[in-house]
């Protein structure tokens, strides 16, 4: 008896391997999909510029002459922020501020990432009032000191078209963030979603070759519909969803030998996990030494650098 409506996934055209340099980018569920990566052995790199919502601001961040002091403001307590990354960014100075942007960039073009997986969460996007430049983040200045409005599929395919021509070689995976942003109210919300499930068709029509959309929206309003799957916000989805959707992506977009070497890497990750009462005890110190033997091992056998 078939008890869910399962999502179609189309497999990726160069599937994710061992041997790739994956990145990600966007919006908090950019962070939870990179980090089951990472936690699952795999390189990658995720949100080097912090989270980012709309691909105006993706785009801007990655194109902005890091040089122009309007891209950076000094708070009440002098600290200095970058109006197109988020907090982490702040600094003591100016030109520390403008450095960690700049190292953020350089890290990027260092990994050199054969997939970039963008997530998007949103297509309202917020411009200052005084420069009219659009910011990735307000950090929590006063609203009037913005302006917020709704970026159009066409402005939409632009920033995404931009993007890909920014990385060439990169096969670029778009997902759009099952996030529900109720700020904005369901029904924008929603209409914020399909703006950009539009925008990624567009784009990938005209780039059919470097770009695949991978369905993790779709995946949690049709599998997973059921308030189970979310947070206690009712709004991010659960770990047990992540969980899920992390599958699904493994299942489809990920090839053969990958899937062996996550097999036979979950008891080492589970290993080294655990947490004995007495770290410094022979008996955990040998389990400490065996494990790490078998992590060696096991990167060996799949040619794996660490």
């Amino acid at each position: 008896m078939k008890l869910i409506t399962t999502v179609e996934i189309p497999s990726l055209k160069q599937p994710v391997s061992l041997h790739n340099r994956v990145a990600f980018i966007g919006s908090c569920f950019a962070e939870y999909i990179g980090s089951k990566m990472r936690q699952s052995g795999l390189p990658a790199l995720v949100n080097p510029f912090g989270v980012l919502y709309n691909p105006l601001s993706i785009l801007k961040v990655l194109t902005a002459n890091p040089m122009d002091d309007d891209l950076y403001f000094c708070d009440e307590e002098g600290r200095w922020h970058c109006w197109l990354t988020d907090s982490h960014f702040n600094a003591s100075t100016l030109e520390a501020c403008r450095a960690a942007v700049l190292s953020a960039r350089g890290k990027l073009v260092e990994w050199n990432p054969t997939t970039l997986i963008l997530t998007l969460g949103t297509n309202r996007c917020y411009e200052r009032v005084d420069t009219q430049l659009l910011v990735g983040n307000c950090h929590k200045r006063p609203q009037a000191e913005f302006r917020e409005r709704s970026l159009s599929v066409e402005e939409c395919t632009d920033a995404l078209q931009q993007f890909c021509s920014l990385f060439p070689r990169a096969q670029v995976v778009f997902t759009v963030s099952p996030y529900r942003y109720t700020k904005y109210g369901f029904h924008e919300s929603r209409l914020a979603k399909a703006t950009l499930i539009l925008a990624i068709e567009q784009v990938q029509r005209t780039r059919p070759d470097q770009v695949c959309y991978f369905p993790a929206y779709e995946i949690v309003l049709d599998e997973l519909r059921d308030y189970r799957f979310y947070g206690p916000d009712l709004l991010h989805p659960s770990p047990q969803a992540i969980d899920y959707i992390w599958e699904r992506f493994v299942e489809h977009c990920v090839d053969t030998e990958t899937r062996r070497y996550l097999y036979d890497y979950e008891p080492i990750r589970k290993a080294l996990a655990h947490r004995p009462e007495d770290p410094q005890s022979p008996a955990a110190l040998r389990f400490r030494e065996q494990t790490q033997q078998q992590l060696l091992d096991l990167m060996a056998k799949y040619r794996i650098e660490l």
